[in-house]
């Protein structure tokens, strides 16, 4: 096949992560993102917030990253963060997707890109843990912003969102303090957040 028959062939793929539905609300409540949508937005907080890093990191790099690393939810679908059932086949489901999805490419991209997403789930480069830190604020800050509409939902307690970010700082330590001291704690107080798990 043609190199640019190939790129538009992935180009035209990762279309549908538009359609891959997650399960964090918009800040304004009214729907759900979509993995596209939080990719984007992702991207978007890496720039803005690539200053508060913990190590110096490559910020191109790492939006690219971010811009990836859910693209093989078009095959495995997404795993909500608080779901411990389906995260026990998450591993699986997800490498076989990655092997489809960024096979799509000529051979050089398709092994970049890879590389990358393997990066990103290791999480052993500052470019990984800072990438890895946006991904957990982001609907952190969107579950707070729409006050709490999603937690509540799925009687998320606070212990859960604690063991779920419980690297999150690797990546940055300011954006982690921000974050429980703006988001969880009002949120917590409010009772949007369950202090344990059989209230």
């Amino acid at each position: 096949m043609d190199r640019l028959d190939q790129l538009f062939a992935f180009a035209k793929e990762i279309d549908k992560e538009k359609l891959i539905g997650r399960q964090t609300y918009l800040a304004d409540g009214q729907r759900k993102e979509n993995d596209a949508e939080h990719a984007w937005h992702l991207a978007l907080m890496t720039i803005l917030f690539s200053e508060y890093a913990n190590e110096k990191i490559d910020v191109l790099k790492t939006v690219t990253m971010v811009l990836i690393h859910d693209i093989v939810e078009i095959d495995a679908g997404d795993t909500y963060a608080y779901d411990e059932e389906a995260k026990k086949t998450q591993k699986e489901r997800e490498e076989k997707a990655a092997a489809r999805i960024f096979g799509l490419l000529p051979e050089d991209q398709g092994s970049r890109l890879m590389g990358l997403w393997q990066e990103f789930e290791e999480r052993k480069t500052p470019e990984a843990r800072f990438a890895r830190t946006i991904d957990n604020i982001q609907p952190i800050m969107l579950n707070h912003a729409s006050d709490g509409k999603a937690w509540e939902e799925h009687k998320v307690c606070l212990d859960q969102i604690l063991k779920r970010n419980e690297r999150t700082a690797e990546g940055s330590q300011s954006l982690w303090d921000y974050a429980k001291e703006h988001f969880i704690r009002p949120s917590l107080e409010k009772g949007r957040i369950r202090r344990v798990p059989s209230e």
